[in-house]
């Protein structure tokens, strides 16, 4: 018998637009390989519509608040249909920067200094000696990243104004400089390196992600050896450490500007996206994994009790 496949996207956080488009690539691809496949625009009828629907698996494209923090994970463990990616507990974890990052030190793995403070605790001066990056601690996509450099004389502004739509608590993080680097697992597989070189930006922000020619991704990332390996086991740690099961992704940077260099994990995805640019597809298809393929390992792996 044909399983059927709910593919959940969109949702209403800032990532809705990347949602869409991973939901849509993964339906196509759903059904090329023989899943029945029905698409679904979340809203907050989702409880209901799913369990009316009943579908033997919901793959979760969903990016960002209530999609990849627990909370659509909570719903699909209440209704007992077995989904995609991690659980409630893992989930919630690796969307709160801060607390992924004490979980992560914990482990032995190497993090950047932080703090956590109010936006609006940060005022005229710098919480921390310059340079430095402050980041909502419940966003992801690179949403409200700010660079501060070492020749800014304050804080940028755009913290305490009321455009800032990515909540009130910030992590302020030593600026790494180097190189960025990024590793998936898949299972307890870690998959291959690959280096992102934006094209026009300063960073992997949105724009390098998602836009078409944003970035330039190099698999595998030309480092040494053991700087891969190295990589390699600390992105299957954080998986390990934070819970994740399924497919996650670890971003690095690694500053080779002087000796061996220092790796440091910034953070982990659960729910990597799954655009035509994307990163973890890309490296499935490295370790000889077709788009198809890669999906349909993901629904068989799919269960409750993540």
């Amino acid at each position: 018998m044909t399983k059927h496949i709910a593919v959940l996207m969109g949702g209403f956080s800032s990532e809705r637009p990347v949602s869409l488009s991973s939901g849509a690539a993964c339906a196509d691809a759903l059904e090329a390989e023989g899943f029945r496949v029905t698409r679904i625009d979340v809203d907050r009828n989702v409880a209901s519509v799913l369990a009316e629907m009943r579908p033997d698996v919901a793959f979760n494209a969903l990016h960002g608040p209530y999609g990849e923090d627990g909370t659509i994970q909570g719903i699909l463990e209440y209704l007992e249909i077995p989904y995609t990616h991690s659980g409630v507990l893992a989930s919630a974890l690796a969307m709160d920067k801060a607390q992924a990052k004490h979980v992560a030190k914990a482990a032995g793995i190497p993090v950047a200094e932080a703090r956590v403070m109010s936006r609006f605790e940060i005022g005229n001066e710098h919480p921390i000696k310059p340079p430095y990056v402050v980041k909502p601690v419940r966003e992801g996509s690179s949403f409200g990243v700010v660079i501060v450099k070492e020749d800014r004389t304050h804080p940028p502004q755009i913290l305490t104004s009321a455009e800032w739509r990515y909540g009130d608590r910030v992590m302020v993080e030593r600026y790494v400089p180097g190189r960025e680097l990024t590793c998936g697992v898949m299972g307890d597989t870690p998959l291959g390196v690959t280096e992102i070189i934006p094209v026009a930006q300063e960073f992997y922000d949105y724009d390098a992600k998602y836009a078409a020619g944003g970035s330039r991704h190099v698999i595998p990332a030309q480092i040494s050896p053991n700087i891969y390996q190295t990589i390699q086991q600390l992105a299957l740690k954080a998986h390990q450490a934070i819970g994740c099961r399924g497919v996650s992704r670890s971003d690095f940077r690694f500053d080779d500007s002087s000796g061996d260099g220092e790796v440091i994990w910034l953070e982990i995805n659960t729910q990597p996206g799954m655009t035509p640019t994307s990163l973890v597809p890309e490296m499935a298809q490295h370790a000889g994994l077709s788009f198809g393929k890669f999906l349909r390992w993901m629904v068989e792996d799919a269960s409750c009790s993540r």
